[in-house]
This record gives C-alpha cells, sequence and structure tokens, in this order.
C-alpha cells in the first residue's frame, strides 16, 4: 500500500484497506505497548496478563481509529496520533472491564470471549481496570510529544474519562423515564470517550480551533447515535453475532430508548444524531473515510 508523506495511506486507497491499514498499524503499536507492560510488571505478571486479556480482545476500534483519522484530516503525521490512540484504548477497555463486573452489568462475555473477571477472578480484573486508567496517562506523559500537545491531551482524556464515569452512575442509579435524561445519560456514557478521541486526533496535528469545535460536534452526536444503535442491537441482536449478553437491560429493568419511545423511533432518532455528525464533517477537507465510516456505524450489526 503506497503511503503518503505522513504515513497514511494515500488518497485513492479503497475503504476497506483503509480500514484494514489502521487496524492492522493499531495491532502492531498495541502488541509493542504490551511486550513493555509485561517487562515491567514481571514481579505481578498477573496484572498485565489481564489487562492484555481485555486489550488485545479484539473490538471495532473505532475510538483508535477516530485518533488517526482526525489527525490525518487535519494534516498531522500519524506517528503522532499513537499515543493517543493506545490511551483511549486503554480507558475503553478499563471501562469494559469495570462495566462487566458483577457490582455493574454482571456480564460473563465481552467480544466473544469470558468477561475479564470470569477469566482471571473479580480481584485481578478490577485491579487490571485500575491499572488501564494509570497506564493511559503514562503512555502520553512518557510520549515524543511535544509538552503542550501532552499537556492538552491529558486534561481533554481526564475530563471525559470522569465524565464517562458519571454516566456510568447515572445508568447505575437507574429511574430515567424520559428521554431528555436518557439522551444526557447517553452524552456522558458513550460520547465522553468518542469526544476525546476526535479532539485528541485534532491535536495531534496542531488543528485550529474551529476544527475543534467541530469534531466535539461530530463526536457528541456519533455517541448519542451509537449508543441508541447499542439500545436496539440489545433487543433485536444474538450473542453470537455480538460477542456479548442480549437482553441486558430488559434483565436490568433499565429503560432505553428503545423502551421509552419504541423501536422504530430509535432507528429515526439514531438517523437523525447520525445526520447531525456528518452536517459536522463538512468542517474537513477529504472527509469522505468519516463519511463512511459514519453511515457504516449506524447500519452496523454488532
Amino acid at each position: 500500500m503506497k503511503l503518503n508523506k505522513n504515513g497514511y495511506p494515500s488518497s485513492d486507497t479503497q475503504f476497506q484497506d483503509v480500514m484494514k491499514f489502521y487496524t492492522s498499524y493499531f495491532e502492531e503499536k498495541l502488541q509493542e505497548y504490551i511486550t513493555k507492560l509485561n517487562e515491567k510488571s514481571a514481579d505481578y505478571i498477573s496484572l498485565s496478563q489481564a489487562s492484555a486479556y481485555s486489550l488485545a480482545a479484539g473490538g471495532k476500534r473505532i475510538r483508535p481509529l477516530l485518533v488517526y483519522e482526525f489527525c490525518r484530516v487535519c494534516g498531522g503525521d500519524i506517528t503522532d496520533a499513537v499515543p493517543a490512540a493506545l490511551a483511549i484504548e486503554m480507558i475503553h477497555t478499563f471501562s469494559l472491564i469495570h462495566d462487566d463486573l458483577p457490582c455493574m452489568d454482571d456480564d460473563d462475555m465481552r467480544r466473544g470471549k469470558p468477561s475479564c473477571h470470569k477469566a482471571y477472578g473479580e480481584a485481578t480484573a478490577l485491579l487490571a481496570g485500575d491499572a488501564l486508567t494509570i497506564e493511559a496517562f503514562d503512555v502520553l506523559a512518557s510520549s515524543h510529544l511535544a509538552p503542550v500537545k501532552v499537556k492538552e491531551m491529558v486534561k481533554i482524556l481526564s475530563e471525559c474519562s470522569y465524565k464517562m464515569t458519571g454516566g456510568q452512575v447515572v445508568d447505575i442509579n437507574g429511574d430515567i423515564k424520559d428521554t431528555t435524561l436518557l439522551l444526557k445519560m447517553y452524552s456522558y456514557k458513550t460520547s465522553q470517550l468518542i469526544i476525546a478521541s476526535s479532539l485528541m486526533g485534532c491535536i495531534a496535528a496542531n488543528a485550529d480551533e474551529n476544527k475543534k469545535a467541530a469534531a466535539y460536534d461530530y463526536a457528541y452526536n456519533l455517541g448519542i447515535a451509537f449508543q441508541i444503535i447499542d439500545d436496539i442491537l440489545d433487543v433485536t441482536s444474538d450473542k453470537e453475532t455480538l460477542g456479548k449478553p442480549v437482553g441486558s437491560d430488559e434483565k436490568q429493568n433499565k429503560n432505553t430508548m428503545v423502551t421509552l419511545i419504541g423501536l422504530d423511533e430509535a432507528k429515526k432518532l439514531a438517523k437523525e444524531y447520525t445526520e447531525k455528525a456528518m452536517k459536522s464533517l463538512e468542517c474537513f477537507e477529504n472527509n469522505e473515510f468519516l463519511t463512511m465510516l459514519t453511515n457504516i456505524l449506524l447500519g452496523r450489526k454488532k
């Protein structure tokens, strides 16, 4: 594959080939990180093994991909996006490990494999999530990036991670009976890490404030659409396709967009938020990849 001077696939590369490039590139950098993590955790290897188990379990890798792609559309070098791509996946993985714990959603499967606490025990899984939270900021602080970029990324990642955690609190407290509160919870629980991904990609490329604002709007709306699709899949998909249990929300008596407004209206709302996200992409040149990705996420089956 032909790469440009910034390390990205050339503009004539097909969408699926770019996706494969991003996935392969991220997995390569992730394995490099896991090797270093195992080396520095030799005296408590089960911690790094549990962390690596969940990190390397696959998934869509949407958040790292957004870091790379926003860096690209803002004219940056892909190597400058690597620390943020790793950091955001660590935070995302920590949230999934903790979300699956018996004290939270009590799910036994994640990405088609036993959840971390099923594979390594509840205590080790809890600590693996803690460790990944810490490691995310170490990856940024130890990177080759200019201090001003690191400072801004740390601020964004910490703020968004805290809000994401707050969204989980709203979720577990339950008693959400209207769409206004539900959408607010989604804007915390799901949108925030997508916002962090998009903004850190912009920061890596020294993007201006207009582009950062557009990236924020895009990610905010995409996150809400993404969560509504999750609600839909929880009632329309199956365990084998999703790689995790379905019907979890009903089991825990949680209101979702589907239970509040119905399946058809939920699909319409997901489309509306997707279209809002698309509108924000007009700020960026060469946005064809992001446009296609956004459309694909609307129609995803897992």
